[in-house]
């Protein structure tokens, strides 16, 4: 199976091997995904296998103009690592997770052997962000973004251009829903990083 086979906008594909794929070692699972480059893969804390289909048109330009925003930021503060959405972290739970956009604090980075860095490094992202395809559950979305807090994340967006609203996400306190707001801001986890929305609701 690969990307051309597959319907755009299509909701994620979950498959249960019945606990099988929790057999596998975070090594093995990387060599799995390896295996098949063509598919966005992440899999849950229960084993199960969720293969994330392309986005339609309107979805990726938006998620490329927020994540060049996001980049501008990240080279110009330096204090940690910024990534795409390619890039899976192991969670705490055992969870696979590829969040749209990640940014882990450079000392927590440097921590990681070479080897961890090199494969599905073995923690929660300090900063995630999630954005709302036309297909995707508001509800799994929202799940997925609690889960991340759960793991230690200490700053997450939830990013809904269906509806023009950011679900801001920081631990110990309710979720804050801002509706279509004009920007929206980082602090204190990401000093002066503030993403103008207006063009990118447009």
């Amino acid at each position: 199976m690969n990307n051309a086979t597959l319907p755009t906008e299509a909701p994620p594909i979950v498959l249960d091997f019945g606990g099988i794929l929790r057999k596998l070692t975070d090594d093995d699972f990387f060599e799995f995904c390896e295996q098949n480059r063509n598919l966005r893969i992440e899999r849950t804390s229960n084993g199960e296998l969720v293969l994330m289909t392309p986005t339609g048109g309107e979805t990726a330009t938006f998620e490329f103009r927020l994540g060049v925003a996001f980049g501008n930021w990240v080279e110009a503060d330096g204090t940690g690592i910024g990534f795409g959405p390619s890039a899976g972290f192991i969670l705490p739970n055992g969870a696979e997770r590829s969040p749209d956009l990640a940014w882990v604090q450079r000392s927590r980075w440097d921590a990681l052997s070479p080897p961890q860095r090199e494969k599905f490094p073995p923690l929660c992202p300090d900063f995630v962000a999630e954005v709302r395809s036309r297909t995707d559950s508001l509800r799994a979305l929202q799940e997925k973004m609690q889960e991340y807090l759960d793991s230690g994340a200490r700053l997450g967006w939830l990013i809904d251009p269906l509806e023009k609203k950011v679900h801001v996400y920081r631990p110990n306190e309710e979720p804050v829903c801002l509706d279509e707001p004009e920007s929206v801001s980082g602090d204190p986890v990401l000093p002066g990083l503030r993403i103008d929305l207006r063009r990118l609701w447009s």
